[in-house]
């Protein structure tokens, strides 16, 4: 079997965790803890989420560093982040991994990972995996799209590539499409997908 599609597998087990119990925050609420100030790696200052946001709305990622599911969409990040600033969105990448904070998701190997893949936008420290826990996010990597007023338009995944089975190209590019027409004042469907990744590494309490 391929090393890849191995890997997957073996991460996919530690989908089944405790935080797949935490309420979720569905389209049309509010985003959570929008003042809470996080350390941003690469500029080495503190941003908040309502800090970021752009006239049409806000981008969030939840990721890490060393999930498959992570290496396989991340080349999509700087896209992602550059498409956002030409809709006057803000983009924001977030590391929840507080259980793995003493080993992959240290600071340094934060800041190493968003120098080696051009992440242009923050990339947070969640402490405590408190606006995480907030979101209900479960995964990395796990997508919220707000508007401008910080109101959830979209959740889920980034594209359809693993919808089904694995995919060379995307045939769905659900978060693209769906800060398109957020930006335009459409109407977004789908709002949900369904998030595909590793659980965040949270520390039980």
């Amino acid at each position: 079997m391929n090393l890849f599609i191995t890997s997957l597998l073996t991460w996919s087990i530690l989908l089944m965790s405790p935080s797949n119990t935490l309420p979720e925050i569905q389209p049309g609420d509010v985003a959570p803890m929008a003042d809470k100030a996080m350390l941003d790696v690469v500029s080495e200052s503190t941003q908040s989420l309502n800090d970021l946001v752009g006239e049409n709305g806000l981008v969030v990622i939840f990721t890490s560093n060393t999930c498959p599911y992570v290496i396989a969409w991340e080349h999509t990040y700087p896209e992602i982040s550059t498409e956002a600033k030409r809709l006057k969105m803000g983009a924001v990448l977030i590391n929840s991994n507080e259980a793995f904070r003493g080993n992959q998701d240290t600071p340094e190997s934060m800041r190493q990972k968003a120098e080696e893949g051009n992440y242009n936008m923050p990339y947070l420290i969640d402490e405590h995996h408190k606006v995480a826990d907030a979101f209900g996010a479960k995964t990395t990597p796990h997508v919220f799209l707000f508007d401008g007023e910080m109101t959830l338009v979209y959740k889920g995944a980034i594209d359809d590539r693993y919808d089904g089975g694995k995919k060379e190209e995307p045939e769905a590019n659900w978060l693209i499409d769906a800060m398109k027409n957020a930006a335009d004042g459409q109407n977004i469907e789908p709002s949900t997908t369904r998030q595909i990744g590793c659980s965040i590494k949270r520390i039980k309490k």
